[in-house]
């Protein structure tokens, strides 16, 4: 059964290794095949990974993308060092990566680590104080 995929106009999506933009108006597409596919709202850039959780979102991101972990593998245990030492708890949702990444779920790792950063921002408005 194939994905159905609506993109807005001008909205963006990966494909595999390729960056698709939609043109002018809504546009539905079938996508049947095991290629990666992330959505723009889902896409991390470089620029926008500024946190620890937001570094392992991309980390996983890129490891998905490329169906590769071993490019990213060193980098994503350095990010989730940096994490856990600045929030031990964290290690649930660490885990819970790692455990899906393990067992080859690269897609379900990037929701996990979607979780994580909702977790981080969670901690980090009630680390802020209010005025």
């Amino acid at each position: 059964m194939a994905l159905k995929v609506e993109l807005r106009p001008g909205e963006q999506i990966i494909i595999g290794e390729s960056v698709i933009t939609n043109d002018n108006q809504r546009t539905r597409l079938y996508i049947d095949g095991d290629a990666p596919i992330l959505r723009e709202k889902d896409i991390m850039t470089p620029a926008a990974a500024n946190t620890p959780a937001k570094r392992i979102y991309l980390a996983v991101q890129l490891m998905y993308l490329s169906k590769s972990m071993e490019k990213m593998q060193d980098d994503y245990l350095n990010f989730v060092r940096d994490i856990l030492e600045a929030s031990p708890s964290s290690t649930p949702y660490v885990t819970r990566i790692s455990h899906e990444m393990l067992d080859g779920n690269l897609y379900r790792a990037l929701k996990e680590a979607r979780n994580l950063i909702d977790y981080e921002e969670m901690i980090l408005n009630h680390a802020v104080p209010r005025s």
